[in-house]
């Protein structure tokens, strides 16, 4: 159980100097967009995790590798936080997922996300010491924990 806590602790994004706007303006994405986002995010298999980092050249942090795909790949800037991804798009229903949605994990406060590529798959940079990774939702630990998904 530590092991789970220290994982989910270490996504944690460096603070904002700026806080979040109330509310986030959306243009849907297209298809095209959305498996864009999910092949780009998929190429950042095996960048190192760095705490705050937001970059290939310096590492990702879970809400870091979101934020650089998704303005790299449909000029979307998305929240800094993860708790502040919780309210970033739309929200939609775990059996209506499509690829490029974003996956948020946590109780109460979210604590961790990712971005969902298909098949059951997840691409996230989940913890200090490890590397950008895919993983399943349905796996043994992720499939335990509170979901919620977001379409940007």
């Amino acid at each position: 159980m530590i092991a789970a806590s220290a994982l989910l602790a270490a996504c944690g994004s460096a603070p904002t100097r700026t806080s979040a706007p109330s509310s986030w303006n959306y243009v849907p994405l297209s298809s095209e967009q959305s498996e864009d986002i999910a092949i780009h995010a998929l190429g950042l298999v095996g960048t190192p995790y760095r705490y705050g980092g937001n970059t290939p050249d310096s590492g990702f942090d879970c809400s870091g590798l979101i934020g650089y795909v998704y303005r790299s790949r449909a000029g979307l800037a998305p929240p800094r936080t993860v708790a502040q991804l919780s309210s970033f798009g739309e929200p939609v229903s775990r059996d209506d997922i499509r690829t490029g949605d974003l996956v948020i994990f946590g109780r109460g406060r979210p604590t961790h996300a990712g971005i969902y590529v298909g098949d059951g798959r997840f691409v996230h940079a989940p913890s200090t010491g490890g590397t950008v990774r895919l993983d399943q939702l349905a796996g043994v630990y992720w499939g335990k924990q509170p979901l919620e998904v977001r379409r940007p």
